[in-house]
């Protein structure tokens, strides 16, 4: 009898390339999940469902940066559904590519509270301190406090905050800055 999986496959740009099985579909799959969380308000920067050629942009910039040693894509699927996913990129300023930033980190709701996002921020992290970045950060939306205690635990911390930034409609609601500094040789505990 099949069981369904339970513990999320990761996959880095290079594995998911070479899977004759997922990458086929990737796009699309990329394309429902992070239409879906932005229909239901989920905060990854937009406003309005992104199309599918945005999201295929987004992902040729991302795999592009990541074969170039600039970024790292992660994805996380749940048998055969992609469930989650997630990149950094470093920066552009030459002054600051040393650093990265963690832009996006999306989980299907249905996955929710099974380990998908600790698991891929966690790949994140060690794909940044593998390709020598100095310190990691990433920005989030005030009132996501879920993700906020997830990068918490993870060994980010808080350092700065825009009160009433982020514009949806008529709300507004905080730009919280974190950052994880990997030069020091802390590392999260394993399941923490």
């Amino acid at each position: 009898m099949n069981r369904p999986q339970t513990v999320p496959l990761l996959l880095d740009a290079t594995e998911l390339a070479a899977d004759p099985a997922r990458e086929p579909g990737f796009a699309a799959q990329a394309h429902r999940l992070l239409a879906e969380l932005v229909r239901d308000g989920a905060a990854l920067g937009w406003v309005e469902p992104p199309s599918p050629d945005e999201v295929a942009e987004l992902l040729t910039q991302v795999r592009a940066a990541a074969r170039a040693g600039d970024g790292a894509l992660r994805v996380a699927y749940l048998g055969e559904r992609l469930v989650g996913l997630g990149y950094w990129l470093r920066y552009a300023r030459p002054t600051h590519r040393p650093h990265a930033d963690l832009e996006k980190l999306a989980v299907d709701a249905a996955a929710h509270g099974q380990g998908v996002g600790r698991a891929l921020t966690a790949a994140l992290v060690a794909d940044a301190r593998e390709a020598g970045v100095e310190v990691l950060t990433l920005d989030a939306r005030g009132d996501n406090t879920g993700a906020l205690r997830l990068y918490r635990s993870l060994g980010f911390t808080e350092y700065g905050r825009l009160p009433a930034f982020v514009a949806v409609g008529e709300r507004r609601y905080d730009k919280v800055f974190c950052m994880v500094d990997l030069r020091t040789g802390k590392r999260p505990a394993p399941g923490t």
